[in-house]
Formats: C-alpha cells, sequence, structure tokens
C-alpha cells in the first residue's frame, strides 16, 4: 500500500469522527444502503421485513450490524501502515463475502461512498478527502480477495 506517514495520520484523523459513534453512524450507513440501494436487503434475510428507515435505525440487528461493519473498517485504518496486516484482515473478509455470503462486490463501493458522502455532510469535504484513498484501498483490496475466491 502507497500510504504516507501523513496520510495515515489524515486518514486516522477523519476515521476517530465518524468511529466515535460508531453504532449510530453504523446504523445510518445501512439504513441509506437499504433505503437508497433496496437490492442490497435481499443480503440479509432477518433485514427483509423492515420497509422503514424509522425501522431498521431501531432494529438491534441493523444497529448490530452497523456498528460491526465501521469496527472492521476501524481494525483496516489503523492498519494502514502495515500491509501485512491490513490484508490480513481484508482478504479473509473478501472470502468470506464472496464465498460463503455471496454478496455482490459493488456493495463495498456503494458502503464506502455513503460512509464518504456522511462523513463530508457532518464533518466537510477535508474529512471525506482525508478518507478516500483509504475506501479506494479498502474496495480495490476487496476485489482483488473476490477474484482471488474465483469471482
Amino acid at each position: 500500500m502507497a500510504f504516507s506517514e501523513a496520510e495515515v495520520q489524515r486518514a486516522r484523523g477523519a476515521w476517530e469522527k465518524l468511529y466515535a459513534n460508531a453504532e449510530d453512524n453504523g446504523t445510518t450507513v445501512l439504513v441509506r444502503m437499504f433505503t437508497e440501494h433496496p437490492d442490497t436487503k435481499s443480503y440479509f434475510t432477518h433485514f427483509k421485513g423492515m420497509g422503514t428507515a424509522e425501522e431498521m435505525e431501531q432494529s438491534d440487528q441493523v444497529r448490530s450490524h452497523g456498528k460491526r461493519v465501521l469496527t472492521t473498517i476501524n481494525d483496516l485504518v489503523q492498519h494502514l501502515d502495515s500491509t501485512d496486516a491490513f490484508l490480513g484482515i481484508v482478504n479473509p473478509l473478501g472470502k468470506k463475502h464472496a464465498m460463503q455470503l455471496k454478496v455482490d462486490p459493488k456493495n463495498f463501493r456503494i458502503i464506502c461512498d455513503i460512509i464518504l458522502q456522511l462523513m463530508e455532510e457532518k464533518y466537510g469535504g477535508d474529512c471525506k478527502a482525508s478518507f478516500e484513498k483509504v475506501t479506494n484501498e479498502i474496495c480495490t483490496r476487496l476485489n482483488n480477495a473476490y477474484k482471488e475466491a474465483g469471482w
């Protein structure tokens, strides 16, 4: 990975703002994904019956999964300066989503774009700009894991 020390520090600073409220922000990310891209709900059988954003926002399952998504990204952010550690997280994640869960890899870009949108709304364009390279790296590495898994 080609992150300078300054890029790592800016990305971590931007991420800390969003991750400080991981459950609420993770919920917002998933609710937006499910409402703006309803087909993504098909991967979550226990979310299908929830029709409104309000129902999803109140769901313990949605809140828990949203927090899990942001916690995984947090783990990746903590390893931006270690390619081996980063790949040790992202490769198994990609393979699980490809082979076991059968999730279309385009959904990772959707989630990352929503995260960037939320960062910009809450903390401004500089925050978003500081994190764009991270989301690009995450999506690229996940797509590589999918290719290795035969997608």
